[in-house]
């Protein structure tokens, strides 16, 4: 069946690395996601990807805290998906991305991050307004 991965980052428009850091910066849903790997970096075909609630007030470091958790729950799932023997029926190929593979976010970026959740300015808030 091959070898699964939980990725805290919505794939595949959150591909790579400090996925929280690069979904508030530009304006991505954040969440996690449990994929295949295969040859690239986190573009294998997904079994299973869930957003997070994203409410005024939150840190960087509660959004990173909520994606890690999130992906330990889907490939929990994934893992009892595949006990049951439905992996077949849930499992679909990413498509493309408007979006880089991303690497570390330097730290400018995370003080571009830090300041829009300080200003409330991330546009996937769950809580209004």
């Amino acid at each position: 069946d091959g070898v699964i991965n939980s990725h805290p980052g919505l794939l595949p428009d959150c591909r790579g690395s400090a996925s929280p850091a690069w979904s508030v910066y530009h304006d991505i849903p954040i969440g996690s996601s449990t994929h295949f790997c295969d040859n690239g970096i986190d573009t294998g075909d997904l079994l299973m990807r869930r957003e997070i609630a994203v409410k005024r007030g939150m840190t960087y470091e509660n959004l990173c805290y909520e994606t890690l958790v999130l992906a330990g729950v889907l490939m929990k799932e994934a893992l009892i998906a595949y006990d049951e023997g439905s992996w077949s029926e849930i499992r679909r190929a990413q498509g493309e991305s408007q979006h880089p593979t991303f690497r570390n976010a330097p730290e400018e970026i995370l003080q571009v991050v830090y300041q829009k959740l300080a200003d409330q300015t991330y546009a996937h808030y769950t809580d209004g307004e």
